[in-house]
């Protein structure tokens, strides 16, 4: 199946994209996650009727880690403490992506809530009336929902089209022995499941992501 390919690029002040590994006091990987990359699509054009399907994170500025500390006052804090609890993470700051994805009908279409069914039976090629509409909402500033970068308190400074002056850091490399994937992996109204990706190697400036098993035709 020939996919549809959507791109945008973020940049922001501050992100976290955290890493499960690093216990209470988190410290963020270098780049966004697959789930991370998906959500930033999606906040900008979201439907049930389709799959995003990210393959490649392209980081366009020096990675900066940063020391940041909030006061938490969630239910997780210890419930025989008065007042809000301290939280410190190791966050990026003064960030740049340009993030790529491919675009599928979704696979598991019983799951589909009533008018995505009804949608999905108008439209002859889901993929491409997506990128389509995808494209249309990014050039004029549209979004779903408020896209962040990680964390909510987290909002970009910039999402949109590609720009000419930005570049890719070729002069990172590094390999990450283990990185969260999804979350919710089997679709939509799934539940909770984390997975995780393998030796995810970032070189020259870029990470691609395991497309896991998903045939790309460009024919």
């Amino acid at each position: 199946m020939k996919p549809y390919e959507v791109s945008l690029e973020i940049a922001g002040s501050t992100a976290m994209w955290t890493r499960p590994d690093t216990g209470d006091c988190p410290v963020s990987y270098p780049a966004p996650t697959y789930s991370a990359v998906k959500g930033i699509f999606e906040s900008v054009l979201w439907g049930p009727a389709v799959e995003i399907v990210p393959f490649k994170t392209e980081i366009c500025k020096p990675l900066h880690f940063h020391g940041y500390a909030t006061n938490y006052n969630g239910p997780l804090r210890d419930s025989g403490k008065d007042g809000a609890y301290q939280f410190l993470a190791t966050v990026l700051t003064d960030v740049c992506y340009r993030l790529y994805a491919y675009v599928y009908p979704v696979r598991k279409k019983n799951a589909l809530p009533d008018s995505a069914r009804v949608w999905d039976k108008k439209t002859t090629s889901p993929g491409h009336a997506y990128a389509a509409i995808f494209e249309r909402r990014l050039k004029n500033g549209k979004w779903f929902a408020m896209p962040f970068l990680g964390w909510k308190e987290f909002t970009p400074s910039y999402l949109g089209p590609f720009r000419e002056d930005t570049k890719v850091e070729a002069g990172i490399n590094t390999v990450l022995p283990s990185m969260v994937r999804e979350v919710f992996p089997d679709g939509y109204n799934s539940q909770c499941r984390f997975t995780y990706d393998q030796y995810v190697r970032i070189e020259d400036g870029v990470l691609h992501y395991s497309l896991k098993g998903r045939e790309v035709r460009h024919d």
